[in-house]
């Protein structure tokens, strides 16, 4: 049996359902909600890499055992963005979460702060992981600020760790959440959650 099955994850803002090809022109949909493929920083693709983007998830969990979801807005029934398990150690029960989107309609709300502790409480709870890392470039100031929020601690930067498709050097910031944190974690995303602003 693999450390990661498919799973769907279901709270009251969004459902997290496993990725697949039919997805396509819902996640061009939501990617064009504030045209993010235009950030540079990060990655997320235009309609004409849409597809190479899901064939290479769905390659990466085959092959390596990484778990993609696209993020559902429970109110409206849409699509909103895309987040994955990857970087998956089975061996020392540790895994990252990342390749995270969201379509500007929906940044900076609860369905963000209620993906990522459902994803996490899946991570400790279920796959009983020893350690969650979040990996973010160092000049996305609000990735890193997001990350800092769920109570990730930084570990360090990774100097020039990867070459970005525009040929620039990325150094990349390494947060994690370990095993011990992970119950005063869940309380301080469930108080983020029962605020009126629902934890932006």
């Amino acid at each position: 049996m693999a450390f990661i099955e498919p799973v769907t994850l279901r709270g009251t803002h969004a459902t997290l359902e496993p990725l697949a090809a039919s997805h396509h022109d819902e996640l061009n949909a939501a990617a064009a909600d504030g045209r993010l493929w235009t950030l540079w920083y990060t990655f997320v693709p235009g309609a004409d890499k849409m597809r190479d983007y899901i064939d290479a998830a769905l390659a990466m969990r085959e092959q390596a055992g990484a778990m993609p979801f696209v993020i559902r807005d429970n109110a409206s029934g849409d699509i909103v963005g895309s987040t994955r398990y990857f970087n998956v150690d089975a061996a020392n029960r540790r895994l990252e979460i990342g390749h995270t989107w969201h379509a500007r309609r929906v940044q900076r709300t609860a369905i963000n702060t209620e993906c990522k502790l459902m994803l996490l409480t899946h991570a400790f709870e279920s796959l009983e992981c020893i350690a969650v890392e979040f990996r973010t470039h160092w000049m996305n100031q609000q990735s890193r600020a997001a990350i800092a929020r769920l109570g990730a601690k930084q570990d360090g930067v990774l100097r020039n760790h990867q070459r970005m498709a525009d040929g620039s050097l990325r150094d990349t910031v390494v947060f994690s959440i370990i095993q011990s944190e992970w119950p005063t974690v869940r309380r301080h995303l469930q108080h983020k959650l029962a605020r009126p602003d629902g934890g932006t």
